[in-house]
């Protein structure tokens, strides 16, 4: 049985903003550059990866976000059975890519930790924190952008309207939440 241990055991709501830790979610990356590798990615997965820098796509079951011409985070829409770390995906793609050598399957469940945050205020919270300017990526839903916030990397998905997606490396993520906690209540 694994025992899983979540980064951030709290959930922050403040007006117009709310921030929790989505546990456990299963994130792998994908590597490649073969038309083969794309072929084999639609079949197995029923989605097609995209193709255009800093985008996302989405099927029922998976969200794919684009990070260089030829690599690509892949997480699960729904939390997964805490109990395993054991993922059907995982040992699909191992089979239809890694092992016939058209690309890499990386297992970073464990490495990234993903924070919803949804409100009127995510951007007001992050242009406290990181050069990128939001303008554009807050009214195109999908957007993809990898960047800085509070001098850390981080990965951010526009899921919806005043909804994204962040990504941290789980070393800091309690300090980001921290960071994010203390910004939040200034604003």
């Amino acid at each position: 049985m694994l025992n899983y241990n979540p980064a951030l055991t709290e959930e922050k709501l403040y007006q117009d903003l709310q921030m929790k830790e989505i546990k456990p979610v299963m994130k792998l990356i994908l590597r490649g550059k073969k038309r083969e590798f794309f072929s084999a990615i639609g079949k197995s997965l029923n989605i097609l990866l995209p193709t255009e820098a800093n985008t996302s796509s989405q099927s029922e079951k998976l969200t794919a976000l684009w990070l260089s011409p030829d690599e690509w985070m892949i997480f699960s829409n729904k939390i997964i059975d805490e109990n395993s770390n054991e993922y059907q995906v995982e040992k699909l793609l191992n089979k239809n890519i890694s092992n016939i050598n058209l690309g890499a399957i990386i297992d970073v469940t464990d490495q990234f930790v993903l924070i919803n945050l949804k409100g009127n205020k995510i951007y007001d919270l992050f242009q406290t924190g990181s050069p990128f300017n939001f303008n554009n990526f807050r009214d195109k839903k999908g957007s993809v952008t990898q960047t800085i916030l509070a001098k850390i990397d981080v990965i951010i998905q526009n899921e919806n309207k005043n909804e994204v997606n962040l990504f941290v490396r789980r070393s800091f993520s309690q300090h980001l939440f921290s960071w994010m906690n203390d910004s939040a209540s200034r604003l």
